[in-house]
């Protein structure tokens, strides 16, 4: 991943904006031209189909710049269907095998500008959620509730300059005396908890960029280092809950259910998954529907195409499920559009956030940018804790609706969200 300083923010698109989980292997894929017997099906260079169950950070969440981004995967070959590891295209096709290991597996190779194709897409004034009267008016506030956000996801590199303080601390536990001080069932569980590998390592190095992005957004300090998180973090914590992990960012539902749970134990009030599959777990779609917290879902990044399309006809979990305490959320690009890439739904998607070359936290106190609806999410989440930290007086159910009313309205999303609008600091903060 490329470091971006604060001296120099070098502009590129990171390929993996969103995560998938591992799904059940006899789910189908639902969407136009699928498979019904897998999850995807691409087709390589040489025309050979790559058939493919499941799959990490791939073209169901990739926000890719280029026409080529079908290719940018390559299939483990060893007889069996497995999860396929991600290759950025570059323009020169023969830099995609300059860094092959001595095994013949495809590694990563380091981004750079020009990796991507270019294209200008002009800004439209207005078109941002309008966050500095936000500030200004909850800076003024005299009584403000404390909230904690867990996020579900990769993990988290909570000693970034930007995250230290937001980060969430298990008043319960003593660090590093491995005992279970406060009876929840997870030693020294300081700041939260890996789901994936089941251990208290909540930060696992470059593979946890995806959560460590997600936080910024969401807590990173304002007025201090490099960029500026929606909110307070003296009064909003995060809980770094990781569930997925490896170099394809995947983790199982049922590593995401145990997640969900510890959140809610813990004292966790707003949830944010910035992941999506095509495959239905009705244990899933229960653990939520049963929460007391307000999950925000990145609504995924379209198909094989590369083009967004209705969730209403061909839903993606968890954002699709139907349930009061679920706020589903699609990427705007800056000059009022839903990105080409984002998925929509007049029933199935709520409002629209910012995703596009959002510039956050990255781990080894960097930064770099990011794409697609897993970074809109966390804009929704972070608004979400900074009003119900605002307004003492309502309830997260509340919080939902105000989201939602008190968006503002655009031509371009009309029909194609239930809002119809753009997340709004500002306006669900006054919003009566």
């Amino acid at each position: 991943m490329k470091k971006i300083t604060r001296a120099a923010c070098i502009s590129l698109a990171i390929l993996f904006a969103g995560i998938l989980f591992l799904m059940n292997p006899d789910s189908a894929d639902s969407r136009p031209g699928a498979s019904k017997e897998l999850l995807h099906i691409f087709t390589n260079e040489q025309g050979q189909d790559l058939h493919v169950m499941a799959l990490g950070p791939g073209l169901n969440n990739l926000s890719a710049s280029d026409e080529f981004s079908t290719y940018q995967w390559g299939l483990k070959n060893d007889g069996e269907f497995r999860l396929i590891e991600l290759v950025q295209k570059f323009r020169n096709v023969d830099n995609l095998y300059n860094e092959n290991d001595n095994s013949g597996n495809l590694a990563i190779p380091t981004p750079g500008p020009g990796n991507y194709e270019s294209k200008v897409t002009h800004a439209v004034s207005g078109i941002d959620i309008n966050i500095q009267p936000a500030w200004a008016l909850y800076d003024q506030a005299e009584n403000k509730r404390s909230v904690i956000v867990a996020i579900i996801d990769t993990g988290i590199d909570i000693g970034h300059q930007e995250l230290q303080n937001a980060i969430w601390t298990n008043p319960g536990e003593t660090d590093g005396d491995g005992i279970d001080n406060d009876g929840n069932g997870y030693a020294d569980d300081i700041h939260g908890w890996n789901f994936y590998s089941g251990n208290n390592q909540i930060f696992a190095g470059s593979e946890d960029s995806h959560g460590t992005h997600a936080a910024g957004t969401i807590g990173a300090s304002r007025g201090s280092f490099g960029i500026a998180g929606i909110t307070d973090n003296n009064y909003v914590k995060i809980m770094p809950l990781k569930a997925l992990g490896g170099k394809e960012g995947v983790g199982s539902p049922v590593a995401v259910i145990n997640a969900i749970h510890y959140a809610e134990r813990n004292g966790a009030s707003i949830c944010n998954l910035s992941m999506g599959t095509t495959g239905y777990s009705e244990e899933l779609a229960q653990t939520i529907k049963n929460s007391h917290m307000l999950f925000v879902v990145s609504c995924g990044n379209g198909g094989i195409s590369g083009l967004g399309y209705n969730t209403d006809v061909y839903p993606v979990y968890p954002a699709s499920l139907p349930y009061d305490n679920v706020i589903s959320v699609a990427n705007i690009l800056f000059d009022g559009s839903l990105s080409k890439d984002s998925n929509y739904g007049a029933a199935s998607v709520d409002i629209a956030a910012p995703g596009t070359y959002i510039l956050s936290t990255i781990p080894d106190n960097s930064y770099g940018y990011m794409s697609g609806t897993s970074m809109a999410a966390p804009m929704v989440t972070g608004v979400a804790a900074m009003l119900y930290s605002y307004r003492t007086d309502i309830t997260l159910a509340d919080v939902k609706n105000t989201i939602i009313n008190s968006s503002r309205k655009l031509d371009t999303l009309s029909g194609k969200l239930v809002s119809g609008g753009l997340l709004d600091a500002y306006s669900a903060l006054t919003w009566k």
